[in-house]
Formats: structure tokens, sequence, C-alpha cells
């Protein structure tokens, strides 16, 4: 992925203007999340992060460091999954974070909607509701796995 080593250098510096670190293993998260192209459990992470180094990485450790980069915003957590994917944008705070997430090849696409989001705000509004984030994840198939099976399902024709 072309984006990866230009978002943690990104992120490198992000933490220097805030005072903060990126340490060896958070940034090594922060790379594998990058790497993989789908989200990443804390116990996957764990293993990966093994296999590339050969020793153990405890799963606190990991846990640590992803706290870490979801207050940074370098990455989000998928609720639905119980996962983190990496993010390369940055978003204003309060700002409505769309996931997309491809049922079939297990990929997810973020976007940004500020009409949904206009209309979300209404919602909680009205309700009085304070939300802790606001992050939309819809399930579904992406446009490059439904043309692999519209291509299968031609092919059985």
């Amino acid at each position: 992925m072309k984006e990866a080593p230009a978002a943690l250098d990104a992120a490198e510096a992000a933490c220097r203007t805030r005072g903060q670190r990126l340490t060896p293993i958070r940034r090594a998260v922060l790379e594998t999340l990058y790497a993989t192209h789908r989200p990443l459990g804390a116990y996957d992470l764990a293993e990966a992060l093994t296999r590339q180094d050969e020793r153990r990485v405890a799963p606190i450790t990991i846990y640590r460091a992803l706290d870490f980069l979801l207050e940074q915003g370098f990455v989000h957590k998928l609720e639905t999954k119980n996962a983190f994917v990496a993010c390369p944008h940055h978003h204003e705070p309060g700002e409505l974070v769309v996931f997309l997430i491809c049922e079939a090849c297990g990929g997810v696409d973020e976007a940004a909607s500020p009409d949904v989001g206009s209309a979300l705000r209404r919602v909680l509004t009205d309700a009085a509701f304070k939300p802790r984030a606001q992050v939309v994840e819809i399930a579904g198939t992406c446009a490059h796995c439904r043309e692999g099976a519209k291509g299968e399902s031609q092919a059985l024709t």
C-alpha cells in the first residue's frame, strides 16, 4: 500500500508535534494494520508481530498500543468485529465516519459524509443523546467482490 509509508511518517510527525512517542511496538502495530488491508483483532496482531519478530508479543502490549493509536486518531475500532483498521485520514472531532465492510473479502473502506453526519446529529440532538463515538458500520459486498461474483455466474451460464 503506497499510502502506508507516508501515513507512518505523518503519524510519527504528529506524535512529535503532540509531545508523544510512536514507540517501536506502536509503529509495528500501525504498520501491520496498513499491510494487511483488513480489520485485525489484538490477538491477530500479537500473532502477526510474534511471527515477524520471533519473540512472543503479549496481547496486553498490543491493547496498550491500540489504545494509544486510537487516542491519536491513527486507527479506528470496528465495534461489530472487535477489530481495528488503520486510518490514513484526518478527522475533525465529532466527524461521522462510515465504514463499508465487505462480508465476502473482509475489506473495509472508510468514508466521511457531511450529509449523513448532519442528519445523525439532528437525531442525536432530538434524543438528547451524547455519543461516545460517531461511527457507522455498513456490512455488504464491495464492488470488486460483486464483479467477481457476476463473472462467476456468467461463466456458469
